[in-house]
């Protein structure tokens, strides 16, 4: 069966009401289990309350879940994040039946061990059941049933990437039918090794293909540039009875996030606020000062071993400090280990090459660890550094590939960091060529995008093990 041919199926009337009777029975099955885990015996011969608490909770479970979005269509979603919101709902439906007993001097009579086993046994079995249902229909929308056909309005970068990934991942169900190529769009490519479809030549005959071809969904990809041709077809599909689906160009912008915020009562996009930001960018911050402070504190014997090896090499001071340019642009004092002998620089920066002379014995080889580098933790407990993050790099070589490199200034959104993922990949030391500071900062920017407790996590793992030496360490 091809997909062009692939019957589409609705849910049924009643298919929601079916789901939340079905959840109902599931957590009454799962406290009874947790009866015999706890009581090893059937509820009923417990303590009431806790029957009662079974009631009350299948019934907030009942009327809760609808609202939490347990129930939205999980095609083309991550898995992950729909199993992760039922279970963040069924604690939030305990926990108001717990206040509940409270409230009515029950509380003292709940078995809390009996809790604990309720909402472990709930959450497996109601994301076990899902799980499955999950993957059956994957399976099923992969030979062409339950699928879904759509419409492309607009074939920019945004809408061709959409055609691709609805093409390749068959399993989410979605078959393209048609596309509407706007004029501002780029040259279309050749679309015969990606299905049979049709070109719809107006906006005007949008409404009535879809209309005469059983579309399911319309995804419009216009650029934002084209606005009048948005409040054009919004005005065409007004009585238009499918689902229709904005994409922004947000491929186009190049920015680190498109997350809908409310500001000033409207909603607006934060185009380029880092992923770091918010609780998640309060932890880090507390954890770079626990683990500055520590290292500081552990290797201090060694800073006073290199310090004297520094002054026994060459007259000087220990640290090398260098302005460089911090979170949003603010300039501070970077520390590190004196590796060279005193020289001027003439007001230009010159990067160490491999056999520099100016660098010292002591100097080769702290370098060559990174050794040098330690003294950062210092900035990190000053605030003006992240243990995890983009290298920061010398002024001039901000104002030189600022004008070069597109998005170069876009690292200086977070705070610079002793090591980063760029490093960890092998993008450290010199960069003698625009090449390889482009790619350097394609890393900074991937990490600015993605970046999660765990991956800093990783980065430091990962560093500590292999990241303090390469090839390109001199």
């Amino acid at each position: 069966m091809t997909r062009s041919n692939a019957p589409t199926f609705k849910r049924p009337h009643g298919f929601g009401v079916l789901m939340r009777l079905t959840d109902v029975v599931v957590l009454a099955a799962a406290a009874q289990l947790a009866s015999y885990l706890r009581f090893d015996s059937l509820l009923h011969t417990t303590d009431h309350i806790h029957t009662v608490m079974l009631c009350l909770c299948c019934a907030l479970a009942f009327f809760m879940f609808p609202q939490s979005g347990v129930y939205v269509s999980w095609r083309g979603r991550f898995m992950s994040s729909m199993l992760g919101r039922l279970a963040a709902s069924w604690a939030a439906v305990l926990l108001i039946g717990l206040l509940f007993s409270f409230l009515f001097h029950y509380a003292g009579q709940v078995s809390r061990l009996w809790l604990c086993y309720w909402y472990v046994m709930g959450t497996v079995l109601l994301t076990g059941y899902r799980a499955v249902a999950y993957f059956l229909l994957r399976r099923l929308r992969s030979y062409g049933f339950n699928t879904k056909r759509v419409i492309i309005v607009g074939y920019g970068q945004t809408g061709q990437e959409m055609h691709k990934r609805a093409w390749r991942q068959e399993q989410s169900g979605y078959h393209v039918a048609a596309i509407y190529v706007d004029g501002q769009d780029h040259k279309v490519p050749d679309l015969s090794p990606l299905s049979n479809v049709d070109r719809i030549e107006t906006l005007d005959d949008i409404h009535g293909y879809a209309t005469s071809n059983q579309i399911d969904e319309i995804w419009i990809t216009l650029p934002v540039s084209a606005s009048s041709q948005l409040h054009e077809l919004q005005y065409m599909l007004r009585n238009t009875l499918v689902d229709v689906r904005w994409v922004p160009d947000m491929l186009g912008l190049q920015m680190f996030s498109s997350s809908m915020v409310e500001f000033l009562g409207l909603p607006t996009v934060d185009l380029n606020r880092p992923v770091s930001d918010g609780l998640g960018g309060m932890f880090k911050h507390l954890l770079d000062k626990l683990f500055a402070a520590t290292v500081l504190i552990m290797l201090s014997p060694l800073f006073l071993v290199i310090a004297a090896g520094i002054k026994y090499a060459s007259p000087g001071p220990v640290f090398f400090k260098q302005a460089r340019l911090g979170l949003n642009g603010k300039k501070f004092m970077v520390y590190k280990f004196r590796s060279m002998k005193l020289h001027q620089e003439h007001g230009q920066v010159t990067q160490a090459t491999q056999h520099d002379p100016r660098i010292t014995r002591i100097g080769q080889f702290l370098r060559r660890t990174s050794l040098d580098e330690l003294p950062q933790f210092i900035n990190v407990l000053k605030g003006d550094m992240s243990v995890v993050g983009p290298r920061p790099h010398a002024l001039q070589h901000n104002q030189m590939y600022e004008e070069i490199l597109e998005l170069y200034m876009a690292r200086h959104r977070v705070k610079p960091g002793i090591t980063g993922w760029a490093q960890i990949h092998g993008l450290r030391g010199e960069t003698d060529t625009v090449d390889k500071m482009e790619k350097r900062v394609e890393f900074d920017l991937h990490y600015i995008r993605n970046w999660s407790l765990l991956m800093d996590l990783r980065i430091v793992v990962w560093t500590a093990f292999k990241g303090w030496t390469g090839k390109n360490a001199y």
